[in-house]
């Protein structure tokens, strides 16, 4: 059975990132047949009122403008549709997920395509995915009152069906450095292929 992983990549920073080396070890792991990258240090557009204008407006009536606004939202979901497992690397920045991240969550979550309206609330459309989060802070210990961006990530997954998520966190790496890789490195060792 081939297995296929996205890989979302969210520091702006290329050498030195903590999740970018998380998310490698973690692709080693996973022993993928494929991986496709999504690398968000090059920007993903923020959506704007273009944007939502042609969102909602139903599909048949899109003009050609409004489709071209729309393509890199339909890509980045397409990338999400074929994959089995989302590696999602992240720092945490100001206590929360860096803009690229909330820009690309906001270019996937689209009602109808990937979450839409029950009468018992949304319902995620992306099930029988997993997502396994690489998470990295300087100070801001994952899961604490003041971590705004593991629980939003969980919540956005869940949101769009993806119910299996797993965290692994070098946290507080300004604190204890060695704790927080050692923390890590167990994290990485209970990850199931």
């Amino acid at each position: 059975m081939t297995h296929t992983v996205l890989r979302i990549d969210a520091s702006a920073r290329h050498v030195g990132s903590e999740s970018r080396k998380l998310a490698d070890r973690i692709i080693e792991r996973l022993d993928a047949d494929t991986v496709i990258h999504r690398d968000l240090a090059v920007a993903v557009p923020a959506i704007d009122a273009d944007w939502l204008t042609a969102n909602w407006t139903p599909e048949a009536d899109r003009s050609d403008e409004q489709r071209e606004k729309l393509a890199l939202s339909s890509t980045l979901i397409d990338e999400i549709k074929a994959a089995d497992t989302l590696v999602i690397a992240t720092p945490i920045y100001n206590f929360s997920v860096p803009a690229a991240l909330k820009a690309w969550i906001d270019q996937i979550a689209r009602a109808g395509i990937t979450f839409q309206y029950t009468e018992n609330g949304p319902k995620g459309l992306l099930e029988g995915k997993r997502a396994i989060i690489a998470i990295a802070s300087g100070g801001t210990q994952v899961g604490s009152d003041i971590d705004f961006a593991s629980g939003y990530l969980k919540h956005i997954m869940s949101f769009i069906g993806i119910t299996d998520v797993q965290f692994v966190a070098a946290d507080q790496l300004m604190v204890d450095a060695d704790a927080s890789h050692a923390k890590a490195d167990a994290a990485l060792e209970a990850l199931a292929a």
